[in-house]
């Protein structure tokens, strides 16, 4: 076990951390600050941006919610989705969610997946295009969604603040439909 000195430790630092108080910087407690990724503000071309994942039952209801950054793919909060609800007998998505793995994960859990190939697949997978058209209903979920403020144009600095009135905004469109 190797120990060294605190006065090593200030000789190893830069000259302008010498001067001023030695225990400079960021408290160790839980109020210090975590980044935007945690809080779910991602940078794109559109600016500072947020992404809400929804699954939802087959009458357009919300079942689960989660953000993520508006940089981060689609696809990579799929499988948390699925393993936050009860076993599902079918997914329908878009292109942003054709992936060999998600596909896989749903024929484990014997769910029908109705996704369209995207156009960079050499071999596109069929799909059923009259269940396609049943994804209109998440279109109209997120619309409901949008009808609030608050969701629409994102004022809250904490992600979880944002999730909350997502989350409200969900309950008002569940009840509603």
């Amino acid at each position: 076990m190797c120990a060294i000195s605190l006065s090593r430790v200030w000789s190893l630092l830069p000259a302008r951390y010498h001067c001023g108080y030695p225990h400079q910087g960021p408290p160790l407690g839980g109020g210090r600050r975590t980044g935007a990724f945690k809080q779910a503000i991602g940078r794109s071309r559109g600016g500072r941006t947020t992404k809400i994942h929804a699954l939802t039952d087959h009458c357009g209801r919300p079942l689960v919610l989660l953000l993520s950054p508006g940089n981060i793919n689609d696809i990579a909060f799929a499988p948390t989705l699925i393993a936050r609800v009860a076993p599902i007998t079918g997914l329908i998505a878009d292109k942003a969610y054709d992936a060999n793995n998600l596909r896989r994960l749903l024929a484990e859990g014997g769910a029908k997946a109705v996704i369209p190939s995207t156009t960079s697949r050499k071999q596109p997978i069929p799909y059923d295009r009259i269940a396609y058209r049943r994804r209109n209903r998440i279109e109209r979920m997120f619309s409901r969604l949008k009808d609030f403020r608050r969701v629409a144009t994102r004022y809250d600095k904490l992600g979880r603040n944002f999730l909350a009135g997502a989350m409200l905004a969900a309950t008002v469109a569940w009840w509603l439909n």
